[in-house]
């Protein structure tokens, strides 16, 4: 990873949900197959590019989404997130088209009375 990241957020991110469960650093770094120093120094802000594998590992033994530690380190972009519909399409194969619809429309809607203006993501049938 080469692009700048938050290095705080992703410290904070971990060590709070490793806190949350209860975990030591010991035990997470056990678990998720890496050096007890690699969860230290991760929490400690000094990794300036961290391994995906390594955070995959971890964010699997602290059963948080890995895009959600990449989210709060601002490792990944707004632009990289998915649109609403294909985002439910992958979550939520089971989905009928009907119910995918009425969550977008209520989305636009509730997004539009709060003035937020959406980027509306691939037309249909592009996602897939």
């Amino acid at each position: 990873m080469q692009e700048e990241y938050d290095v705080q957020g992703l410290a904070d991110a971990i060590r709070s949900q490793r806190e949350k469960l209860g975990l030591s650093a010991s035990e997470v770094a056990r678990q998720a197959g890496v050096a007890k120093g690699t969860i230290t120094r991760l929490e400690l802000g000094q990794i300036s590019n961290p391994r995906m594998d390594n955070l995959r590992a971890i964010a699997d033994v602290l059963d948080i989404p890995l895009t959600e530690l990449l989210a709060e380190s601002s490792l990944l972009r707004d632009s990289d997130l998915p649109a609403l519909a294909p985002y439910l399409r992958t979550k939520f194969k089971d989905m009928p088209e009907g119910a995918l619809k009425e969550i977008d429309d209520h989305f636009k809607e509730v997004a539009k009375r709060h003035g937020i203006h959406l980027n509306n993501g691939p037309a249909p049938g592009e996602d897939e």
